[in-house]
C-alpha cells in the first residue's frame, strides 16, 4: 500500500490545521473510531486557499488521466459554496478558468429569483464538496443539476472513510461513498481515503511518527468497518 505525494501532503495539511486527528473518538451515530476528521476546520484564508490547492490539483490530475470531464463546478449549499468558489480560483491559476454556481436552501421570491447563485447549471457539471456521510446532500445535488437539463460529472470530496454504512449488528456491504455512486452513477473521487491514512502513518514522515502509536486501532478499524 503506498500514499501518493498529493494525498500525503494533503493529510499532513489537515493534521498541521487540526481538521485531522488520532485518538479515540465517538462519532454522531455512536460508533467509537482511532480517528477523526473536521473540515471546519479549515477557518482561515491561507488554509482554505491551501484546501483549494488540493482539490484544484486532484481535478486537474484525474482529468489528464482521462478519469474526468467537466465543463463548470457546483457547491451545494452550505459547505460546498466557499470550496466551490475557492477551487475555481485555484483551477484559474493553473490554468483552467470554469464557471461555478451553488444553491439556496429555499428559493429566493424576488430579486434574481431562483435556487442557483452564479453561472446557470449546463454541461458536466462537477460537485464540490468535503466528506460523504448519508449522501443525502449530494443526492439532492446530482437531482438539481439533472433537472436543470445538466449532467452530473462527479463529486470531488477531502476524505474517503471507505467505511461500510449501518448499526454494527447490521453493517451493509457498502460504503457511503459505494452507494452514492451505484444510486446515482456518479463517480467520485477523494483527495485522500482511509487506506491513505494508513499508509501515512506507515511512512516516514515526521507527522506520522507522533501518530505511530495508534496504527493498529486503525488497521483494527479498517478489517471491521472497511467496504
Amino acid at each position: 500500500m503506498h500514499v501518493t505525494k498529493r494525498s500525503q501532503e494533503f493529510i499532513e495539511f489537515a493534521l498541521q490545521s487540526g481538521a485531522l486527528a488520532f485518538g479515540d473518538f465517538i462519532t454522531k451515530s455512536g460508533r467509537r473510531t482511532p480517528y477523526f476528521f473536521d473540515a471546519g476546520r479549515f477557518d482561515q484564508g491561507a488554509s482554505l486557499r491551501r484546501l483549494a490547492g488540493f482539490y484544484a490539483q486532484t481535478i486537474v490530475a484525474n482529468r489528464a488521466a482521462g478519469k474526468l470531464r467537466y465543463d463548470m463546478l457546483f457547491g451545494p449549499a452550505y459547505k460546498g459554496i466557499a470550496l466551490a468558489a475557492a477551487t475555481a480560483m485555484a483551477l484559474s491559476e493553473l490554468g483552467e478558468d470554469v464557471p461555478f454556481c451553488f444553491n439556496r436552501k429555499e428559493a429566493k421570491d424576488h430579486g434574481e429569483g431562483g435556487l442557483i447563485v452564479g453561472a446557470a447549471l449546463a454541461g458536466r457539471v462537477l460537485i464540490i464538496d468535503d466528506v460523504i456521510t448519508e449522501g443525502a446532500a449530494k443526492r439532492e445535488a446530482v437531482a438539481l443539476i439533472r433537472s436543470s437539463g445538466a449532467q452530473p460529472a462527479g463529486v470531488i470530496i477531502m476524505l474517503d472513510r471507505m467505511e461500510r454504512i449501518g448499526p454494527d449488528n447490521d453493517l451493509s456491504g457498502e460504503s457511503a461513498v459505494q452507494a452514492f455512486e451505484r444510486t446515482t452513477q456518479t463517480p467520485v473521487i477523494a483527495i485522500a481515503n482511509l487506506d491513505d491514512l494508513l499508509a501515512f502513518l506507515r511512512s516516514d514522515s515526521p507527522l506520522a511518527a507522533g501518530a505511530r502509536s495508534q496504527l493498529a486501532a486503525m488497521e483494527q478499524y479498517r478489517k471491521r468497518y472497511g467496504a
